[in-house]
């Protein structure tokens, strides 16, 4: 099992530095930063977000199973799947933060959000919700 776990994970870094390498060299530089920042900036959200008293138990408790699920090797799509293996960590994710959206407000992610600011709107404008939501 910690076999299968090692190389899972190795599949994964390697997909993923082979996004960020082919954004940078497309010229897409910002891209590239986004992505290479985006799940540790994402796992300080959620641990931001889980010693907030603004947000209830349940939500805590949502956001601990949301990363547990992203950390686990075990999904349902496989991560080493190209383009499609992390897509079931996404929704999990979209759908915790939307949950955290609805019952804390957007104020309180933007709070915990580390990174670039366009990449957190973009998140919650993903999340479901619509039109600018700096003057929410």
């Amino acid at each position: 099992m910690i076999r299968g776990l090692v190389i899972a994970l190795i599949l994964t870094a390697i997909v993923w530095l082979g996004a960020v390498a082919a954004l940078a060299l497309a010229g897409k530089r910002t891209a590239a930063k986004e992505l290479a920042t985006f799940l540790p900036n994402l796992l300080l959200l959620f641990r931001g977000l889980v010693r907030d008293p603004r947000c209830s138990r349940r939500s805590k408790a949502l956001l601990v199973f949301a990363a547990a699920w992203i950390a686990s090797p075990i999904d349902l799509i496989p991560e080493f799947i190209p383009f499609l293996g992390p897509l079931d960590d996404a929704v999990v994710a979209v759908l915790v933060l939307r949950h955290i959206l609805k019952k804390a407000g957007p104020d309180v992610v933007r709070d915990h959000w580390r990174g670039d600011p366009v990449t957190i709107e973009r998140l919650l404008r993903a999340s479901g919700l619509r039109g600018d939501l700096r003057n929410v």
